[in-house]
């Protein structure tokens, strides 16, 4: 059978019409997809359990996914109660972080009438109505309480349907993945699936032992500086790093503003140069030994990754993102032809030292190999 080539041009246009057209339906799917792909990615974290479950305890597949289940739901209730107790005693503090946050605003107000001659009831001004124009309407924050919760509501219902769906029917899925492709690729896509299905759940559970790590590491720097609510702002920072950069730098101004407001300036200070630390322990030591150097993305495509994911999915975006990059990018490094963009995506591979060695000819010739 005779392949028409085709110039470089159309397949360019060709490529950049699937993305597009991929992306929309990305975007028109996100009720259904979002909630899909992190119990893929959970189902991925228990499929362990489930194994070791059907395998060595010899139970039916049907009771290790409710065993599973079960134990998911106690996780996620457990994470529950957990910021449930504690922001029930960061709202004692509600009125002096109101204090303090009116007194840092006093002062902001006075710089900028200072260096910019805006008086301050022209930049009251200003704030008043850009808060009119965005509660025009007095339904607007009812309305939009009511979409977050119902929103959240039926991400939950979904995510737990399709993990069950997922943990229950895995050898189907896995199945007809294998079976789509012709006959004599079946080999090699079986092979890739299996590597695929291994490496996501290594980056899974690498990507949970890095949440607990920088958590414990948070918690542990901010304790010692006697920061307010250590455990509270410790786990939070450990879940928002999960979004690259931006996540450690939400925190870290979350935890010096609390620091800032219970605490003194120098507090403040110390609390940065901690986080500073955390995030160079993390990056450097963490990420390559728990995660793995293999799915390690670099800084461009995984903020690039962001800004998609929140505008395709919104704040579940910016944390599915990441997971998703680096499983689109073990996909493209056991395909032949798409390796080249396996490594677009990965970081630089740093350059080994050459070793001279030397081999000796009848002719005494000397031939250098790397």
């Amino acid at each position: 059978m005779n392949f028409i080539k085709l110039p470089f041009l159309l397949k360019l246009a060709l490529a950049v019409i699937s993305i597009i057209g991929i992306g929309y339906l990305i975007k028109l799917g996100q009720s259904i997809l979002a909630p899909f792909f992190l119990a893929f990615l959970m189902a991925m974290l228990f499929l362990p359990l489930a194994n070791f479950m059907e395998r060595k305890l010899s139970f039916p597949r049907s009771v290790s996914t409710i065993i599973s289940v079960m134990m998911m739901l106690i996780i996620l209730t457990g994470m529950i109660f957990f910021f449930g107790s504690q922001l029930s005693s960061f709202s004692k503090d509600l009125p002096h972080l109101s204090k303090q946050f009116n007194l840092v605003f006093h002062n902001l107000q006075n710089w900028v009438s200072q260096t910019f001659n805006v008086k301050i009831n022209e930049q009251l001004d200003y704030l008043d109505q850009g808060l009119s124009k965005l509660l025009s309407s007095s339904g607007i924050i009812l309305g939009f309480t009511f979409s977050v919760f119902s929103t959240s509501l039926g991400f939950l219902a979904f995510f737990i349907l399709f993990f069950v769906f997922i943990l229950n029917y895995r050898r189907i899925l896995n199945n007809f993945i294998v079976n789509v492709f012709n006959e004599k690729h079946k080999a090699s896509v079986q092979e890739v699936v299996s590597e695929v299905r291994i490496m996501t759940k290594r980056y899974i559970i690498g990507l949970c032992l890095q949440v607990i790590i920088v958590s414990v590491l948070s918690t542990t720097v901010l304790t010692i500086l006697g920061v307010k609510y250590a455990i509270l702002l410790g786990v939070l920072t450990g879940l928002l790093n999960v979004i690259p950069y931006i996540g450690i730098a939400i925190s870290l101004l979350v935890s010096c503003f609390i620091a800032f407001a219970t605490g003194t300036v120098s507090t403040c200070v110390y609390v940065a140069i901690g986080y500073v630390i955390v995030h160079a322990i993390d990056g450097n030591i963490v990420l390559p030994f728990v995660v793995g150097s293999k799915v390690k993305i670099n800084a461009l495509f995984s903020f690039i990754g962001i800004l998609l994911g929140e505008h395709l999915w919104g704040i579940s975006g910016m944390f599915l993102c990441i997971p998703a990059i680096a499983i689109i990018k073990i996909i493209f490094e056991r395909v032949d032809g798409l390796k080249p963009w396996g490594k677009l995506l990965g970081e630089e591979e740093k350059p080994h030292k050459k070793k001279k060695s030397y081999k000796i000819s009848k002719n005494i010739t000397l031939k250098e190999m790397d």
